[in-house]
Order: C-alpha cells, then structure tokens, then sequence
C-alpha cells in the first residue's frame, strides 16, 4: 500500500481545494514506463477512479492506482519536499534498486 506523509496529505489536500474536488475526486499515483532508469512516478488529481483502479482511503485522501502501477508501488512512502533546489513530492520505494541523478525515475 502507498502511503502519504503528514507534509504530502497536506499538501494533496491545498490542490485538491484549489481544483475544486468533490467527494469523488482523488490522487492518482502512477508508474508510468519511461526516466533514464525505466520507470518514472505520475500524480494527478482526477474526478474519480477508472474501473479497474484500486481505492485506498488515506487520511481522507482517495488514492487510486492502476493494477499496473500497484506491483511497483508496495510500501511506498510519498513526501512533500522543499529546498533550495525547490519543491515537491518525493517518493521513498524500498523496492527500488537504483534510480537516476536528478531523482524523477527508478529501476526495480
């Protein structure tokens, strides 16, 4: 399962407000294929699930992941970072093997 941070959700939520969501909307976390190493993370707010997406209820937030995203994703944490070198989210996969400089992409 994908889990957020306390920095993350507030962060959804601050976007979620601004876009104006209803009870139905939701984050959509994705693996997308593509990056230097292969695989690159996705999110997006959307009105609601697709049918085959899985729906994960955190702190209030509806999270729906697609079953090709949901092999890649167990026991991911999602952060949200500020630096100097600017801000984000940040994804934590401890199933991850390798990734690429700037951190946008991953090998499994």
């Amino acid at each position: 399962m994908v889990t957020l941070t306390e920095t993350a959700v507030s962060k959804v939520q601050e976007f979620m407000s601004e876009h104006g969501s209803d009870t139905e909307s939701g984050l959509r976390v994705a693996v997308l294929p593509g990056g230097c190493s292969g695989f690159q993370y996705g999110l997006n707010i959307e009105d609601g699930p697709e049918a085959d997406d899985e729906v994960f209820d955190f702190s209030g937030i509806r999270l729906f992941v697609d079953p090709f995203s949901a092999q890649y994703l167990e026991g991911v944490e999602i952060d949200y970072v500020s630096s100097m070198m600017g801000s984000g989210f940040a994804f934590r996969n401890p199933s991850a093997s390798g990734g690429c400089g700037c951190g946008s992409s991953f090998t499994i």
